[in-house]
């Protein structure tokens, strides 16, 4: 081992560990490893920035625009959720879905899939009496399944086939990884709606948890009359900046304050709802004209009034929020909400809301004004908002719905066909949707993740440095050290199993980059068709069923699934063990034998 090829290997196991204990994006992880790897001269400008045009990362951002436009009309939400009418079955009713939603996975981006549909099966097993936790999983894992059957299903196929083609390679046709995604994905679902479901917990929803605990969450005191600070704000009285409280609304007779401004005065009989530490309400207590109603009967429900709503919102990978506090993004303000409640792995968090910092899949439980959900729509920081009365489903134009998915058949039949490459079909599409008005450049512009991409360019960067330095091949050599004496299957293993295991610790686009250069340096020294290998990365790296951080559908009904990172563990390991299995026996069975 080189000098050189030491220090990529040292900041590649720095990037990992990062990533891992998430010590900040993950985008801006990698992009500061690729920028060491810039200014010590591993890498030429060009070579750094050859991700940022690559054919591949450019096609997801068009996939984006186009999958943003179908999803906008709302068109299949309905159809969907018309398909869970007079269904009561678990199992026939996650046939009835997941069929279905596995197939719009191969042709649409799965992550607003899995957001469109989780209000609306969470509202369909609240009324069942079912718990939502059997379904939220398994909703997720169809997605990642139904993703692996085309080219277009999912960002990490077309990462690799843009990789394939800067390697001089032909890169996969549309259908292509079909031969391998659709057996998984018949499997796969079988599994999942005869097994995987009956692993799964009844776990209730964060309301109900709330609901059940409310004296752990809230907190009511009256104002009386030698209350020093009456007829003055909310700021002079010092109730703004409490040690561990938070002042959620005020009910003043048979008004409901909410949420309440610093400029809101106080007056006598005032009704004061906190939550946060309600431990530290004795703090509160020792101010004069304060009084802790100990019998009151505090609901959720009673909270609402009719300008305001309970939402429960899953903070996004692209979120604005993200590793900041509730109190520094200014939160109350920014959004008219307050939050009562904030669950991290199934865990309330138990600190001042003002101070507790966010990270992707904290789900929030808020108390906001009617215009939440249209503030919410111009921003791209949830995932998941569900109004906890009525699922979330979009009623938009359905002639510009209709048009949207007329385009995207136009596009998958001109690509089928041969007649435009996958690329250049993406930009007609996109460009057609933007004429017709079916979406506007503002709303094209909110459709594409910026930090995915950031994170998938400088993914490539990462990935050249290995080739260039040879640190791929050494690598390469390793594994085949390893696994070569015991056969070309167990060879197969060991690279589908490495990918693996980096995805469910990464990101599925970081995977695949990275593991691309040692599969195709195994290749050329086996003598064997790299494009097995490409098919068997690409399946490996979106094959994330075990952890809730490897796939952003998993991390999207974290928190509303009410789940634990054992619970991923449990019904995705056999999934996982399904997948590798039959993947390994196909490429070796097409391309390699």
């Amino acid at each position: 081992m080189t000098l050189e090829i030491g220090f990529v290997l040292l900041m590649v196991v720095l990037m990992l560990g990062g990533l891992m204990l998430e010590v900040a994006r993950p985008d801006m992880i990698v992009f500061v490893v690729l920028t060491v790897f810039l200014l010590t001269g591993i890498l030429t400008s060009e070579e750094a920035l050859k991700g940022f045009s690559n054919q591949g990362m450019l096609t997801i951002a068009l996939l984006f625009i186009v999958a943003g436009a179908v999803q906008k009309s709302g068109i299949i939400d309905r159809a969907l959720a018309r398909r869970l009418k007079n269904s009561k079955s678990i199992p026939k009713t996650m046939l009835r879905v997941f069929l279905p939603v596995s197939g719009l996975s191969a042709f649409l981006n799965n992550t607003p899939i899995v957001v469109a549909l989780t209000p609306i099966l969470r509202k369909w097993c609240e009324e069942n009496q079912i718990s939502p936790s059997k379904f939220l999983i398994p909703l997720s894992y169809a997605t990642i399944l139904g993703g692996t059957i085309t080219l277009m299903g999912t960002s990490t196929n077309l990462v690799v086939h843009g990789l394939m083609l800067d390697n001089g390679m032909e890169g996969f046709s549309l259908f292509e990884l079909g031969i391998v995604g659709i057996p998984i994905t018949i499997v796969g679902l079988v599994y999942l709606i005869t097994i995987g479901y009956r692993l799964l917990p009844n776990n209730k929803g964060m309301k109900e948890t709330v609901q059940e605990h409310s004296r752990e969450y809230l907190a009511e005191m009256t104002v009386t009359s030698d209350f020093p600070f009456l007829n003055q704000s909310i700021q002079a009285a010092g109730l703004r900046q409490l040690k561990g409280l938070y002042l959620i609304e005020i009910i003043r007779g048979n008004e409901k304050i909410s949420p309440v401004k610093s400029t809101t005065k106080i007056q006598e009989g005032d009704r004061l709802i906190f939550t946060g530490l309600i431990s530290t309400i004795a703090e509160l207590q020792k101010i004069k004209g304060l009084t802790l109603e100990t019998g009151t009967n505090l609901t959720l429900d009673s909270l609402k009034n009719g300008n305001t709503q309970l939402v429960e919102a899953v903070v996004s990978h692209q979120s604005t929020l993200l590793y900041k506090t509730i109190k520094q993004v200014r939160f109350r303000s920014k959004y008219d909400a307050g939050v009562i409640a904030v669950h991290r792995n199934r865990e309330r968090i138990k600190s001042k809301i003002g101070d507790i910092v966010l990270k992707p899949g904290d789900t929030l439980l808020l108390l906001c004004g009617s215009d939440f959900i249209d503030k919410f729509k111009q921003s791209n920081d949830f995932y998941v908002v569900t109004p906890l009365d009525t699922p979330a489903v979009l009623q938009e134009d359905p002639k510009k719905g209709w048009i949207a998915i007329s385009i995207l058949v136009a596009m998958i039949l001109l690509v089928t066909f041969g007649i435009l490459s996958m690329f250049k079909a993406m930009s007609l599409a996109a460009v057609l949707l933007l004429l017709a008005r079916v979406i506007t450049p503002e709303e094209a512009k909110q459709s594409v993740q910026f930090n995915v991409l950031l994170l998938i360019a400088s993914s490539f960067g990462i990935g050249t440095a290995m080739i260039k330095t040879g640190a791929a091949e050494w690598i390469a050599n390793g594994l085949m050290k390893i696994a070569e004496p015991f056969g070309l299957v167990a060879v197969l293993f060991s690279i589908y199993l490495l990918t693996n295991i980096f995805t469910e610790l990464i990101t599925n686009s970081a995977a695949a980059v990275m593991m691309f250069p040692i599969a195709m340096e195994i290749a050329k020294k086996m003598s064997i068709d790299p494009t097995g290998l490409a098919v068997l990365i690409t399946i490996a790296a979106s094959a994330s069923f075990i952890t809730p951080i490897g796939y952003q559908t998993n991390l999207i009904v974290y928190g509303p699934g009410g789940y634990k990172f054992t619970d991923y563990i449990k019904v995705g390991t056999p999934l996982s063990i399904i997948v590798m299995v039959i993947s390994i026996w196909i490429v070796h069975l097409v391309w390699i034998s």
